[in-house]
């Protein structure tokens, strides 16, 4: 395969396994399982979900301009005084930003992780390569699935090998 044919999908390749994991675990939940926290001053399980969900959305749509603009509104799901989410709801943002990220990965190149991304923040300009933002969402979807199962298996629910 040409370096101009290869596409970042073998790079990232565990991403998808892990994916598929968090949504096993999320899948079975009742309401109350999803409301379970590690500690009061931590968030229930279902927003650390829809935290994930959320985040993929800012950092695919407002960061880099991809993806379909239906899944803007699944950004705003962890936000103050959001309702709670069902798992099947939770299911469904986790494949729907999961399809996103692998259209992504399909798609682009080697050479495409050198694109660079403006953003204006509180007056400051910041410049994030697309590697730099990938690798970002990367480390979050692991940071917060590992809480996600860190606090299922507290309370005793089973959470997938990853």
């Amino acid at each position: 395969m040409r370096q101009e044919e290869l596409t970042l999908t073998p790079f990232y390749h565990g991403w998808d396994t892990y994916q598929a994991a968090l949504v096993e675990a999320i899948a079975p939940l009742s309401v109350e399982q999803l409301a379970l926290r590690a500690a009061p001053s931590l968030r229930p399980v279902w927003l650390l979900a829809a935290h994930i969900i959320g985040s993929r959305v800012s950092s695919f749509q407002d960061s880099m301009g991809e993806g379909d603009p239906a899944l803007a509104p699944l950004e705003s799901w962890d936000a103050d005084g959001a309702p709670p989410r069902t798992a099947a709801e939770l299911v469904q943002g986790l494949e729907a930003t999961w399809q996103l990220i692998r259209d992504c990965l399909d798609r682009w190149t080697p050479a495409n992780l050198t694109d660079t991304f403006v953003e204006e923040q509180d007056g400051q300009t910041y410049s994030y390569t697309r590697q730099r933002i990938i690798w970002g969402i990367l480390k979050h979807d692991l940071h917060h699935g590992g809480e996600l199962f860190l606090t299922l298996g507290m309370h005793g629910l089973p959470t997938p090998e990853v």
